[in-house]
């Protein structure tokens, strides 16, 4: 574990790490107790009772934010002729065919989120090997596999982010940054938990949401009560 600073140490000693607070009281003392002098995220992490080995347990999408990111999304398109036309309108920071897979291939990645057309899957999917350990491999379950680009692009850049279950079964999303106003950001968890509840594996069984924590980048972690949020229903 690595060793934590003095200012780490004396946010901790300013509330119970073991108490479970309401989303609203988390969300009041994760903003009071910021201490960077650049504007913190704020995340949400979910402990799931999913077994991440079997493939029916396994979670990935996108969720839309109600109240944004607070962060500029560089969203790259594959796609060629009248899609890349429609890419470029909405607002995609890169657009390309084979000079973009040329870019990529040689390790220029200047992009957050990657948008492919089905037609250039095939091309794309050469590509798994560099985009794949970077999270940045088009999908269909995440909507970044698409004929409707410019829907796609529009969603990103206007706060739709993606989630996934990692090897433990947990699930880390970004719900905003600290300067935004308590209530959107209980807005955005909201949201989240409301989309990892629809999503639920049928084959989990017993409890789902095991724990629920939400952490600036800077400061500690603060437990929600489940219940408040209404998980486990």
């Amino acid at each position: 574990m690595p060793k934590r600073g003095k200012r780490y140490s004396d946010l901790v000693k300013r509330y119970d790490k073991q108490q479970q607070h309401t989303t609203n009281d988390g969300v009041e003392l994760a903003k009071s107790m910021a201490s960077a002098k650049f504007d913190e995220t704020l995340e949400l992490a979910a402990r799931l009772g999913v077994d991440p080995r079997q493939s029916d347990q396994t979670l990935r999408g996108t969720v839309s934010l109600p109240s944004g990111t607070g962060t500029t999304v560089r969203v790259a398109v594959f796609a060629q002729g009248e899609a890349a036309q429609q890419a470029t309108e909405a607002g995609a920071d890169i657009v390309g065919a084979d000079d973009l897979l040329a870019k990529v291939e040689a390790g220029e990645m200047d992009f957050d989120v990657a948008v492919a057309t089905p037609s250039m899957m095939s091309k794309v999917g050469k590509l798994g090997r560099v985009l794949g350990p970077r999270g940045l491999m088009p999908n269909p379950k995440t909507g970044t596999v698409t004929d409707d680009v410019a829907k796609a692009v529009t969603e990103f850049k206007g706060g739709r982010v993606e989630y996934r279950t990692d090897r433990q079964g947990n699930v880390h999303v970004k719900v905003g940054k600290l300067s935004f106003t308590h209530d959107e950001l209980v807005a955005n968890i909201e949201a989240v938990v409301e989309e990892l509840s629809r999503v639920r594996p049928a084959a989990v069984k017993g409890r789902y949401f095991r724990k629920l924590t939400i952490a600036s980048t800077m400061g500690p972690g603060i437990k929600l009560d489940l219940a408040d949020l209404g998980a486990n229903r």
